[in-house]
């Protein structure tokens, strides 16, 4: 019995361990269920195609939805390990302090931004009537991937900013 009272703490941390790492990570796992899926989708409607000689009405259609969700996610991903294509070649020729502050002043830039698109997305999402062909759904379904996209960047953006301000104002070799 004291065995597992004693154990119950250390299990709690290893599955706020795992959730942490879960939540740091979960648009690449989202992302890889929707690729999954057009994977799956894409392959069977191939095979269903050249050797049965019938098409799925639908496939498609989820083909392309799960593919637009995992280009969105994967951006916000991208972005938030700093993967994205940037113009490094100037700032990097800059002193240490001054590319400090040209780093905090592009991301309060980013943030504006990417709240802005954030913003617009979802009017756009909630503006539009339009449907699928096949299955009748809206496209707000697949739209919705890029306000997510977007939110994510804001989010990261201000984190980001934040960072970037301590390192630009902060920092004692400031």
């Amino acid at each position: 019995l004291l065995h597992l009272i004693l154990q119950q703490p250390v299990l709690h941390l290893k599955e706020r361990l795992r959730m942490k790492d879960f939540l740091k990570k979960f648009e690449l796992y989202v992302g890889s269920v929707f690729i999954s899926i057009t994977t799956v989708v894409v392959i069977m409607n191939v095979f269903t195609r050249y050797f049965l000689k019938f098409t799925y009405f639908w496939s498609e259609e989820v083909a392309v939805g799960c593919f637009v969700w995992t280009i969105f996610l994967g951006t916000a991903a991208a972005y938030r390990e700093k993967g994205l294509i940037g113009v490094e070649a100037i700032i990097v020729l800059l002193p240490e302090k001054i590319r400090n502050v040209v780093e905090f002043l592009t991301y309060i830039l980013l943030t504006l931004l990417s709240g802005l698109m954030c913003v617009f997305s979802f009017t756009y999402v909630m503006s539009s009537s339009k449907i699928t062909a096949a299955l009748e759904l809206s496209y707000g379904y697949i739209n919705f991937s890029i306000v997510i996209s977007f939110a994510l960047m804001t989010l990261y953006s201000i984190i980001f900013t934040v960072e970037s301000f301590k390192k630009a104002f902060l920092s004692k070799t400031n």
